[in-house]
């Protein structure tokens, strides 16, 4: 069985509904998978790994689910392959579509993957872009869930968001991006924090192509961002492809580092995320990012759970 040709290239390809399905399905395999249970749901099928950006996270937890649900994994960078002899990437695109099941790429410029999707047979997902991450988002949303958004039969209730507020503080980055649009689709709240000149881009934000801010504000003040906040969140504050900025950026951002005093100022039970690599003493301090409220292991680990629902449900679609 397959699924119609659908691609995840930004939060915004899906709509709530999916989401809410992708949010309990990723439990479900999570169970299975902490229960030694096979789930070898995409047995004989392929998924090509591109990797034009250096990678831990994603390449294992895209390469370790795929072999968990009974497929394999084609691993692709530049320096081994035609792309790093400037292959059109259209090309690549009808080469490697004809021989997998499905293709997972992590690179710069958002329009490389869109041109690559555009050519391509079988499903493509964003491993990241300068411009997006969703599945990091995808993963951050499950994990809050789980930790606070459950209902009584212990599956998560997507509904639970309503009314939540997260607060991301540091650069506007793709992560900012992708929080901006899944705040305005999912119905929580999202302030951002940055400071001058690093600014979330709202064309980039906004969940329908139009300048937009529905769901999200912007805070001078870090600390008033997390005023209340039901989770904070951040990121380094160079990403890969600014290291050139990287003195800059750490005296503009002196300021908005997550520390004890921020958490402080959110609710008593707000939750900590970050999608790592994380800088201690930079972008977060030791205090916060190892200390009791923080979930970023499990974070990183439910990278793996809720791709595995992913890659499940653009090849199979629904299932059970």
């Amino acid at each position: 069985m397959t699924a119609p040709l659908k691609h995840y290239l930004q939060f915004a390809d899906f709509t709530a509904d999916e989401y809410a399905y992708l949010f309990e399905r990723a439990a479900l395999i999570k169970r299975k998978f902490k229960a030694y249970e096979k789930h070898h749901t995409l047995t004989d099928r392929t998924l090509a790994m591109i990797f034009e950006k250096a990678s831990t996270r994603t390449r294992v937890s895209f390469e370790a689910g795929m072999y968990q649900m009974g497929g394999s994994v084609v691993h692709l960078t530049t320096g081994d392959s035609q792309l790093g002899r400037s292959e059109p990437i259209e090309d690549t695109a009808r080469v490697i579509s004809r021989m997998t099941d499905a293709v997972m790429i992590r690179t710069f410029e958002q329009a490389r993957i869109e041109r690559f999707a555009e050519y391509s047979r079988v499903p493509v997902i964003n491993g990241l872009t300068n411009e997006y991450h969703p599945c990091q988002i995808l993963a951050d949303l499950f994990t809050y869930l789980e930790h606070r958004g459950t209902n009584s039969e212990g599956k998560p209730d997507m509904a639970c968001l309503a009314g939540k507020t997260v607060a991301w503080i540091g650069d506007g980055n793709n992560m900012a991006n992708t929080w901006a649009q899944a705040a305005a689709l999912l119905g929580f709240q999202l302030r951002v924090s940055t400071p001058r000149g690093y600014e979330v881009d709202t064309q980039l934000a906004a969940l329908d192509g139009t300048p937009a801010s529905k769901g999200w504000q912007n805070f001078a003040d870090p600390l008033e961002a997390c005023a209340g906040a039901d989770l904070v969140t951040t990121d380094v504050w160079t990403s890969m492809g600014y290291e050139a900025e990287n003195e800059a950026r750490k005296k503009a951002f002196a300021n908005w580092c997550v520390d004890a005093e921020m958490m402080a100022a959110a609710r008593p039970d707000a939750l900590f995320m970050h999608c790592l690599p994380a800088h201690r003493g930079e972008e977060v301090t030791a205090e916060v990012i190892d200390g009791p409220q923080s979930v970023v292991w499990d974070e990183a680990e439910n990278r793996m759970h809720a791709q595995k629902a992913l890659l499940e449900y653009l090849l199979l679609g629904r299932q059970g």
